[in-house]
Formats: structure tokens, sequence, C-alpha cells
């Protein structure tokens, strides 16, 4: 491979990774419903990180849930959480990523449920841990508990067609490594 193609090739990486990691970002300040009992909000971020780690693997999945979702609460001005959120969205991208069959042809399949499954119970578990330690304790942190688990299941359910419909064109599974 000529130099030029291997330069275009780690452009086109960072290109996709600077992309999804926005999506991220947006999806995650675009539509914001707070949570008055634990001061967060309900988004539509989980859907872009799912997409990032099923579509993409592990590691852009990690790096854009991350930074992506660190970002939104350092823009929307919820300081305090992006050092837990950096750490809870990352591993929740990488897990999703490391369970899912990103080469399948199909994103409706036992591998990519289980990595769905385990996204949502994961950044709900890092929540609670989460908060617990921000606000002292547990039982405050469980007040977060219902609402997480709307936002980590509506964000499995919204990403699923749009997955759907993504790994039916043809201009972009080719930027879909395998």
């Amino acid at each position: 491979m000529s130099g030029k193609k291997i330069q275009n090739s780690k452009v086109q990486e960072l290109t996709i990774l600077a992309l999804l990691t926005a999506l991220v970002a947006v999806c995650t300040m675009m539509i914001k419903i707070p949570t008055i009992s634990t001061e967060g909000y309900i988004h539509l971020g989980d859907s872009m990180i799912f997409l990032s780690a099923i579509m993409f693997g592990k590691k852009k999945g990690a790096i854009a849930a991350g930074i992506g979702s660190a970002m939104a609460d350092l823009l929307l001005g919820y300081i305090h959480w992006v050092i837990p959120t950096l750490i809870i969205k990352a591993l929740m991208g990488y897990g999703v990523g490391l369970i899912a069959d990103v080469e399948s042809d199909n994103i409706i399949n036992l591998k990519n449920s289980l990595a769905l499954l385990f996204g949502a119970s994961w950044m709900v578990f890092g929540y609670f841990i989460a908060g617990g330690y921000l606000y002292g304790g547990l039982m405050i942190s469980a007040a977060s508990v219902p609402a997480n688990l709307v936002q980590a299941f509506a964000g499995a359910l919204i990403f699923i067609p749009i997955g759907v419909a993504l790994k039916k064109t043809k201009y972009f599974n080719q930027y879909v490594l395998k």
C-alpha cells in the first residue's frame, strides 16, 4: 500500500471517529429531560453510543462514547459529572463493542442483543455507584436508577431501526471496518 493510501486511510479513520464523537455529544445535548432527583438528565446519546460500538467496534465505541458524553456534560454545565461520565461511557462503548457482532450484516442477533443489555446495565450501575460517591450515599443515588433505565433502553430501541437502515446502505458499509 502506498504512503498516500495509508495517510488517506488514517485521515478517514480519524474523520469517522470525530463524527461518531460529535454524534454522541450532539444527541446527548439535543433533547435533554432534566431529572430533579439527581440533577442529571435523560437524553438520546446512548443510541449513538450503541451505533458507534456495534457498527464500528470497541475502540471507536469507547472513544466516541467517553469523549462525546463527557463533552456534552462539560458544555451543558454538569462539570461534576465529566470524569465519571468519561469513565462510565467509555467502558460502556468498549464493552458493547467487545460483545457485539461487528461483522454481522444483521443488527438484530443474539450477540448484539447481549451487547445492548450489557451497555444499558453497565450505564445504570456505573451512574448508581458514581452518584453514590458524588452525593454521599447509595440511597440518594438509587433515585437515578429508573431514569437511567429509561434512557438506556430508549437508546437501544432508537438505535435498532437506525442500525438496520444503515447496515443496508452500500455507501455506509464501505466505511465500516470488518
